[in-house]
């Protein structure tokens, strides 16, 4: 706590406020005692200014383009680490040792097989329904078939819940895809990595033994740790919100997928490769940079800049590198993939994107390689669900575990009709 105070000054009346000092990052100022003192409450609408919870998971620094997971800088963990050193670092606030890592691996590898009846659930939707549509049924649906693991006062249940969310994830997110297509189900192997799994389960076929591409995989594993957490953004925010009432994890995680599908959150990759399939070719893009730059113009440029990094986002920087791998290995021969190369370096340089810190953002970068690697679309959306679940899972943890947190309770400014009386119907 810092030594000094925050004095609210409403008429003649003054009142302090303690301010809070974190490890790193802006001091907060607390107001938990605001509305008793003063009948008073803050407005903030997107909560942009207001602290809603103490975390020691995940910090961002957007004016100069920091991320850090537990104190590890993003880049170096996207470069050097794994998807699942990333995830057992989130979850307990430390890298492990190698024998803490394969036990750990080893567990989540155990546990990515799913309830044989979840394939006829998935037969409930139709062949056309959006994959997010049935991620979030089937996730929700969890907690029907794991009561075991429901219990969120009990730590071990915690646990088993979180691992299970973890490694059914990426299985469930391969079933959404081949219900899609009209395939039939791969069942998960527990001699492949946790992504290697993953794209022999959405890319394979019973019929041919499916390889692994390395470089694809460590493409697909680099997107999984850049999109594993990120602060209280609206999905986690969501999820802690949920599991403020005491619902069960799975519900949560539920919560969270359905905020996460709008297209200003996790949607915004999809939204991104949209843009230059309408751009269609390199030839075209002056056009609508012109546009881009035409306030009387609605159209906007995707997958550049960002609402909190006001610099280059730290995680794009990881992702351009590994789309050039990408698209260099697989040597696709796509007209949309050689404008996106084009826009990206047309964007770094030209002054007016420099000027407004119009940045490629991550976005920009998965959207490219998740194309060139064969993902529709529709499920580059489920590929940030899957990978972001980790930091979901370790935030609810976190939240449950909180004494200070209560349930969700926002208020609000009310502009509606002051107190009437009720004119029957026959009289007004």
């Amino acid at each position: 706590m810092a030594d000094t105070k925050a004095t609210l000054t409403i008429g003649d009346a003054t009142k302090d406020y303690d301010i809070l000092d974190g490890s790193v990052g802006p001091q907060v100022i607390d107001v938990r005692k605001l509305y008793a003192n003063t009948g008073m409450f803050t407005y903030d609408p997107g909560f942009t200014s207001t602290a809603s919870c103490e975390s020691n998971i995940t910090y961002i620094d957007g004016d100069e383009g920091i991320l850090l997971h537990r104190g590890y800088p993003i880049e170096q963990l996207a470069e050097q680490s794994s998807f699942m050193e990333v995830a057992y670092l989130l979850m307990n606030g430390d890298l492990p040792d190698k024998e803490t890592l394969d036990k750990f691996t080893y567990t989540i590898t155990r546990h990515t097989m799913v309830h044989e009846q979840l394939s006829t659930f998935y037969r409930g939707f139709r062949r056309d329904a959006h994959p997010m549509a049935i991620l979030c049924g089937v996730v929700g649906a969890l907690s029907s078939f794991y009561h075991d693991s429901t219990d969120i006062n009990d730590p071990l249940q915690r646990t088993i819940a979180s691992h299970r969310l973890i490694a059914k994830m990426p299985t469930i997110a391969a079933m959404a895809y081949k219900y899609s297509v009209g395939q039939p189900f791969l069942y998960p192997r527990n001699d492949l990595s946790y992504t290697g799994n993953f794209l022999r389960m959405t890319f394979g076929v019973p019929a041919e033994e499916y390889v692994v591409d390395p470089v694809v995989e460590a493409a697909m594993d680099k997107i999984f740790i850049l999109h594993a957490d990120h602060e209280q953004n609206a999905s986690t925010s969501t999820v802690r919100l949920a599991g403020s009432s005491g619902a069960n994890p799975f519900a949560c995680i539920a919560a969270g997928i359905a905020c996460l599908w709008g297209p200003a959150h996790g949607g915004a990759n999809e939204a991104a490769l949209n843009m230059l399939r309408e751009i269609g070719t390199p030839d075209r893009i002056p056009e609508y940079i012109a546009r881009a730059k035409n306030k009387d113009d609605p159209f906007r440029l995707m997958g550049f800049g960002h609402r909190v990094y006001k610099n280059f986002d730290p995680r794009a920087k990881v992702l351009s590198k590994a789309a050039s791998e990408v698209l260099d290995k697989l040597g696709i021969n796509d007209p949309v993939l050689d404008t996106a190369r084009e826009l990206e370096q047309i964007a770094l340089n030209d002054p007016y994107f420099i000027e407004k810190k119009l940045y490629p953002n991550v976005d920009f970068y998965s959207g490219v390689i998740l194309s060139a690697i064969g993902f529709p679309t529709e499920m580059f959306t489920v590929l940030f669900a899957l990978a972001r679940t980790v930091g979901w899972v370790a935030q609810w943890n976190e939240m449950i575990s909180d004494p200070a947190q209560k349930i969700g309770r926002p208020r609000q400014l009310y502009t509606g009709p002051a107190q009437r009386d009720y004119v029957p119907v026959a009289q007004r």
